[in-house]
C-alpha cells in the first residue's frame, strides 16, 4: 500500500466511546476507519478481506485478546497494533510482540502518538524488509530453506518450522548480513520493535529463534553472541530473487 493512499485502519474494542473517540480522529487524519466490538468479528472481517492495519484491544470482554491475535496470526500477516492497560502491561506487551504484533499503546490512548505509531508502522511496510518480503528472496543456508513472500521455513529434511512475525523479521535481518557482527540496536529496528522496549528483550527473541533453527541452543553454531558487539549470524547465506541488501 503506498503511504501516501487512504489506509483502512480496524478498531477492534468493546468500549463504544473508545471505538468513537479514536475512529472520529483517524477519519479527521484522512484515514478509513471500520470497527468491531469481538475478536470473532474482526476473524470473520480478515478472513473476507485485509485491511491495512489493525488497533486491537487485549482485553475484550470475555475475549483473550492475545488469543485473538494469535488466531490472526494464523489467518494474516496484517500490521498489528495492541492496545494495553495498566495492569500487566509489560507481560501482555513482550507476549503480544512475540505473537506477531507490530507495535503497542496503552491506554488511556494519546491520539497524536497513536497516530504517529500508526504512520510509523505503515512506513515500515514500505520499508527495503517489506519490499523485499513482496519481491520473494529464498535463502539458503546450512540445508535450510527460507522464502521470505510466504514465511515458510523448511529445515534440511523438509519439514516447515513455523517461525512468529518477530522471528520472520529476525532471521532475515542475519540472513541479510551474514558473518558480520550486528549490534542490538540494528536487530530491534529490523524485528520493527518499537524503540522503547528494553534491549534485553531481543535476546529473548535470539533464544527463541535459536531454539528453532539449532540442535543445541545453549551450544549454538548458526547465531553466536560476540561479546560487546551483538551477535552474528555464522553460517554462509545464499540468496535467490528479491533486491540487494
Amino acid at each position: 500500500m503506498p503511504i501516501h493512499a487512504a489506509p483502512t485502519i480496524v478498531i477492534v474494542d468493546d468500549d463504544a466511546d473508545v471505538i468513537s473517540m479514536v475512529s472520529d480522529y483517524l477519519r479527521e487524519k484522512g484515514m478509513k476507519v471500520l470497527s468491531s466490538a469481538t475478536g470473532r468479528g474482526l476473524l470473520r472481517f480478515v478472513d473476507a478481506r485485509t485491511p491495512d492495519l489493525i488497533l486491537l484491544d487485549l482485553v475484550l470482554g470475555s475475549e483473550d485478546g492475545l488469543q485473538v491475535l494469535r488466531e490472526l496470526r494464523e489467518r494474516s500477516d496484517v500490521p498489528v497494533i495492541i492496545a494495553s492497560g495498566q495492569r500487566k502491561e509489560e507481560i501482555d506487551r513482550i507476549k503480544g510482540l512475540d505473537l506477531g504484533a507490530d507495535d503497542y499503546v496503552t491506554k488511556p490512548l494519546g491520539l497524536q502518538e497513536l497516530v504517529a505509531r500508526i504512520n510509523a508502522v505503515l512506513r515500515r511496510q514500505e520499508s527495503d524488509y517489506g519490499r523485499r518480503r513482496r519481491v520473494g528472496v529464498t535463502y539458503r543456508f546450512g540445508g535450510w530453506k527460507l522464502r521470505s513472500k510466504t514465511r515458510e521455513l523448511h529445515n534440511p529434511r523438509g519439514e516447515e518450522v513455523r517461525l512468529t512475525n518477530v522471528e520472520h523479521a529476525l532471521l532475515v535481518a542475519f540472513l541479510d548480513k551474514p558473518q558480520i557482527p550486528l549490534a542490538r540496536e540494528h536487530l530491534l529496528l529490523s524485528t520493527r520493535l518499537h524503540e522503547d522496549i528494553f534491549d534485553r528483550s531481543i535476546d529473548v527473541q535470539i533464544l527463541r529463534l535459536r531454539k528453532k533453527l539449532e540442535l543445541d541452543a545453549s551450544s549454538p553454531s548458526m547465531i553466536l553472541t560476540q561479546r560487546g558487539r551483538g551477535y552474528v549470524f555464522a553460517l554462509p547465506v545464499e540468496r535467490d530473487g528479491g533486491v540487494a541488501p
